[in-house]
């Protein structure tokens, strides 16, 4: 059997990695085995980043909305329950919003949830 140096393909795997890796570090942008390494790295602190980023993006939600919720005297999880509890359908991500652009509207959002706390 012929030995295979598997030249074209060789150097297209290399150059793919090494195009991957441009701009680390040191020798992991320059040395293949190196490189190599470091990218499956990045790929798996990508891959597990996204994830990671919606739950980090709740978390500053959550912190924004209970800022605003006792500005009005609720803590955020009666605030939640009085908009529940209310019917009011408003994800976290539009109540953050309004918590920092638009004071008025998540003030009468908050004086519902109060209502319905208290009735």
């Amino acid at each position: 059997m012929a030995r295979v140096k598997g030249g074209f393909v060789r150097a297209r795997r290399r150059k793919r990695i090494l195009k991957l890796a441009k701009g680390y570090f040191g020798s992991k942008h320059r040395l293949f085995k190196t490189a190599k390494e470091q990218v499956n790295k990045s790929l798996l602190y990508a891959y597990r980043d996204r994830r990671q980023r919606k739950r980090d993006f709740r978390r500053l939600w959550i912190v924004r909305i209970n800022a605003a919720a006792r500005i009005n005297g609720l803590s955020y999880s009666k605030f939640m329950f009085g908009l529940k509890q209310a019917g009011v359908e408003v994800n976290r991500k539009v109540l953050a919003d309004l918590a920092v652009n638009d004071i008025g509207s998540f003030n009468s959002l908050a004086d519902v949830a109060k209502q319905k706390l208290n009735a």
